[in-house]
């Protein structure tokens, strides 16, 4: 679509800002300028609702239209942490007839020296796409870098996704993470100094795959603190509660003052360790000031492959990692590959399986998961200019609900995103049913819900 960078808003729910009011938005160039409370709903003359107005109208109106949302919900546009976009869709070449994270390593390590550039880049740019279309705006994918076939295939990759990163930034943002291979230091190590020289943002891997996982820490700092990047790696992927890398990252994260800079995803192995294990890991975890990732859909998927009755399920301790004050958000990671036959790229999908995966079903841990797919994420990614909130760029996903207690029983379909100044997304309009029905059979359930909680509260 066109752009569209100057806009303004009425009866909006910022339920991430204050719940109690709704607001007055302005757009000038694409940034932010106004946020306001209202005092009242009223829409003033002129006002026209997102459900009828057309953004190509803008460019033909001198008298910019006031868009009225009527009361539904606006969110910063989603940030996802950790997703691998260049493994997206590769499903149908690669399988995995276990459902084993060892078994899609190998079969993916395998067939990726088949995978042409253009493929990559056509599957990055697919998943993007599909992403942005849910809402999200801001992404860091991680990059399969496979040396153990040849630098040319691991160059690839990165070429592939540089390429698809400079072809979507009109429409949203791309951080790439080259995932170092495990064990790699008999490897051709320049290929990765060369990825980093060729413009990545930051340095990945799986250490705890490693046979020399301290070594494998140690050099990715050494290359960070070279070339000034962060660090994410996938930690302790595992349902072995001995396997323990995290805390030689915590180590290292404090030793090279670090701190801040450093992001671990997975962390799987803290769900199988007693209370006091754990709790001394996390600990751990907040004083070296690491940031997390919680990877809810996929471990669900590929944990506890090899139990019997009772099966471990491998979600981190997401409620505790919080608790303890280090931030910690949920992401996609895989979408139709062989490491998740499943997923779209939707965070709100994510945060409601977090929801049940994490026992976050209070209201005050439904807007902590709004948090942990907005503004979270995006501390993690070191963004500064994420909120809704005046001077910064407007990105920003508008939800068909007015709760979140409704958008996450709803996981609404219809959704309008805006990004890069422009809308990518408009919502189809409301059949008359579904307009009328569902929005009345809502409001009842609402209202029943709201009945008993008084009855209750009176005894």
């Amino acid at each position: 679509m066109a752009s569209v960078t100057n806009l303004d808003f009425i009866n909006v729910r910022l339920p991430m800002e204050d719940e109690g009011h709704l607001f007055r938005l302005s757009i000038r160039d694409g940034v932010w300028t106004q946020i306001l409370k209202q005092e009242g709903d009223a829409a003033p003359p002129g006002a026209v609702s997102l459900e009828t107005w057309n953004p190509t109208q803008a460019f033909l109106d001198p008298n910019r239209p006031i868009i009225d949302l009527e009361g539904k919900i606006m969110l910063p546009g989603f940030v996802d942490a950790h997703m691998h976009l260049d493994k997206a869709f590769s499903l149908t070449s690669v399988e995995n007839r276990s459902g084993t994270l060892e078994e899609a390593v190998q079969n993916y390590s395998q067939a990726s020296p088949s995978f042409s550039k253009q493929e990559i880049k056509s599957r990055m740019i697919r998943a993007a796409m599909q992403a942005l279309s849910f809402g999200t705006t801001r992404i860091r994918t991680h990059l399969d870098f496979n040396l153990r076939v040849s630098r040319e295939v691991a160059l690839r990759t990165i070429e592939a996704a540089l390429e698809a990163k400079e072809a979507l930034a009109p429409y949203l943002t791309l951080q790439l993470f080259p995932m170092c291979p495990y064990n790699f230091m008999s490897m051709d190590v320049d290929a990765i100094e060369e990825a980093l020289r060729m413009g990545v943002d930051g340095i990945g891997g799986a250490p705890h795959l490693s046979m020399t996982p301290k070594e494998d820490i140690d050099y990715v700092f050494k290359l960070a603190e070279k070339y000034d990047v962060p660090i994410d790696l996938h930690c302790d992927e595992t349902d072995n509660p001995a396997i323990r890398t995290i805390e030689h990252i915590a180590y290292r994260t404090k030793a090279e003052g670090y701190e801040g800079r450093v992001t671990v995803d997975h962390l799987c192995a803290l769900a199988s360790m007693t209370d006091q294990d754990a709790h001394s890991i996390i600990a751990q975890m907040a004083d070296a000031g690491l940031k997390a990732v919680s990877l809810p859909a996929v471990n669900l998927y590929l944990q506890g492959r090899h139990d019997s009755f009772p099966i471990r399920r491998g979600v981190t301790r997401l409620k505790e990692i919080w608790e303890a004050g280090i931030p910690i958000a949920v992401a996609s990671d895989n979408i139709h590959d062989p490491f998740h036959p499943f997923g779209r790229g939707d965070l709100l999908q994510i945060a409601l399986i977090s929801s049940y995966a994490a026992h976050m079903g209070r209201p005050d841990d439904l807007r902590t998961l709004l948090r942990m797919m907005t503004d979270v994420p995006a501390k993690v990614l070191g963004l500064t200019d994420d909120a809704i909130k005046a001077g910064n760029e407007a990105n920003f996903v508008v939800i068909d609900g007015s709760t979140p207690e409704e958008i996450f029983t709803m996981l609404p379909e219809r959704r309008w995103v805006y990004s890069g100044g422009r809308w990518v997304r408009m919502a189809a309009a409301k059949t008359k049913w579904q307009d009328n029905t569902l929005a009345r059979y809502w409001d009842e359930a609402s209202r029943e819900v709201s009945f008993h909680k008084h009855e209750f509260a009176k005894g």
